[in-house]
């Protein structure tokens, strides 16, 4: 179904953990005829469901492997966490913080319906990350911020990746940022519209 996602550059792997996870059982009832389009869809509260091909381009791009500790800052829906929670493998886990509850409980129940025990979601404040939990070999958020929050690169592993978008509501770049020897190097990626970090 998402084959067409070669040409953005993302792996069969990654295209087989999305055609495995129904994006459909993540989208209100309403917008289900939509499901499969490869557009965000509204999931209320202000919130969105990310269009497919962002979630393979952010997933090629986090360059997630077996057994990764990944932090997501944003369940949101919960379909990108358990796309992720495919790719990590049972060794891996994704942790995945919402601060709106009622999304919160949306995701916790279609983890559960789908029987992925690998993914930990918190209901929280996602800025200040999980300290308890670093470091993270993976940070992605689905949320734009205006500047990278030093308290989330300080949960990031050596030699890990954290993804984001940074800029404002018209002008998002999505940055990638990786931690070598303590040192940060960040490159931009592509402009991309996001929801707000709040």
């Amino acid at each position: 179904m998402y084959e067409h996602l070669e040409k953005w550059g993302v792996s069969k792997k990654i295209i087989e953990a999305m055609n495995k996870i129904d994006r459909k059982l993540f989208v209100p009832e309403n917008l289900q005829n939509y499901a499969y389009e490869d557009i965000p869809l509204t999931i209320g509260f202000g919130q969105t469901i990310t269009a497919p091909h962002m979630v393979g381009i952010m997933c090629q791009e986090l360059e997630l492997t077996e057994g990764d500790k990944v932090l997501e800052i944003g369940t949101g829906s919960g379909y990108n966490a358990a796309v992720m929670s495919l790719l990590v493998g049972n060794s891996g886990h994704i942790y995945t913080i919402e601060r709106i509850e009622e999304l919160h409980k949306l995701a916790k129940e279609r983890f559960e319906k789908l029987n992925l025990t690998n993914i930990t979601a918190i209901l929280g404040d996602g800025k200040d990350g999980l300290k308890e939990f670093a470091p993270f070999n993976k940070i992605v958020f689905t949320c734009y911020s205006r500047k990278v929050p030093e308290k989330l690169l300080e949960q990031l592993a050596d030699n890990g990746v954290m993804l984001i978008p940074i800029g404002n509501e018209y002008l998002q770049v999505l940055k990638k940022i990786r931690k070598i020897n303590g040192k940060i190097n960040e490159e931009n990626l592509l402009n991309v519209r996001f929801v707000p970090l709040i």
